[in-house]
């Protein structure tokens, strides 16, 4: 099987097994789809660049440290840095391929630092990462024995970067697929702890998002949240006319109370933030990995601490909730 063209036989039977059947049925006819030159124009380029990973003796993955990190000795580090050079850009990471470090556009573990603190033991559980890029946080999970990780997010140049990582390790444990959340099954249940991170502020309807969330959830299973957000109280919301740091998909920035607010709505209980942080120039940037315009070029550069629109600069907040039991 073409490195490309993942097995995911394993994953079905497993959610078979959950009662979910005729969900996968429809998932095996839309499997036959995914990963082809129709889903991007690129698509040919990222393939052949997963097919010239050379291979890595005595693979073996760390997930503990700031890289999601492949151990072991590659023959040919030069073409190893070729081929993952070839699947750019690389937006979350940081990852270590044997001796090839992959400085991404996000410093994600500072992310993941601000996060994991605060959340539920996450040994034994059943997780869902929505919107998960690359999988670099689900990979960070695994530090914590899950039974399960299940990364969802329809690019396919992260699914194809998920795929390089997973060609070495095959940890049986962690599954990425190209859906949105709106392609998984409504009021599911089935999840203990589900993540959002950075995608409620790219959804036209908020809460038709926290909605969702909660009926991935099993009865008393957590949510992570973790959104852009605005400084205020009750009622302050930003909602951009335009672009918002040259994205022109951004829709809605509450203030951490109103967000509050909207995840008691939505039927969440002990709902509480746990961080709030400004993103820098040193958190997200530039690299070699990813060449592209980033925050700097996105901020005032007579004011930094709004963005080049005139909208405060980023703020994100982490908010955890619970579903009723």
């Amino acid at each position: 099987m073409s490195r490309a063209r993942p097995d995911h036989q394993p994953l079905f039977e497993r959610l078979r097994q959950a009662g979910f059947s005729g969900w996968v049925a429809d998932l095996e006819e839309q499997s036959a789809k995914w990963f082809t030159p129709e889903h991007h124009g690129d698509y040919a380029r990222w393939s052949a660049a997963l097919e010239a990973l050379p291979p890595i003796e005595g693979a073996r993955g760390h997930y503990v440290r700031a890289a999601v990190t492949i151990e072991g000795r590659c023959a040919a580090p030069d073409s190893l840095k070729t081929a993952l050079m070839g699947l750019s850009p690389w937006r979350k990471g940081p990852w270590r391929f044997a001796d090839v470090g992959i400085d991404s556009e996000w410093r994600s573990d500072w992310k993941w630092d601000r996060v994991r603190p605060h959340l539920s033991d996450l040994r034994g559980r059943r997780i869902l990462d929505v919107g998960c890029g690359n999988g670099y946080h689900a990979w960070r999970m695994l530090a914590d024995a899950p039974e399960l990780v299940l990364g969802i997010d329809p690019s396919v140049l992260f699914n194809l970067q998920f795929l390089a990582a997973w060609h070495y390790l095959r940890d049986p444990r962690i599954h990425l697929l190209p859906l949105t959340v709106q392609a998984m099954p409504a009021n599911m249940q089935w999840f203990d702890t589900v993540f959002s991170m950075g995608v409620l502020y790219h959804r036209r309807s908020p809460f038709d998002h926290l909605i969702q969330l909660k009926g991935l959830l099993r009865p008393g299973g957590e949510l992570c949240l973790e959104t852009l957000v605005v400084e205020g109280g009750r009622g302050q919301v930003l909602v951009p006319e335009g672009r918002y740091a040259r994205m022109n998909n951004v829709w809605f920035l509450p203030s951490v109370p109103e967000l509050e607010h909207w995840l008691k709505r939505s039927g969440f209980i002990d709902v509480r933030c746990v961080d709030v942080s400004r993103t820098t120039t040193e958190e997200q940037r530039s690299t070699e990995w990813m060449t592209f315009e980033s925050l700097p070029q996105c901020l005032d550069a007579s004011d930094p601490s709004h963005t080049v629109e005139g909208h405060p600069a980023p703020l994100r907040a982490v908010l955890l909730a619970r579903r009723p039991g």
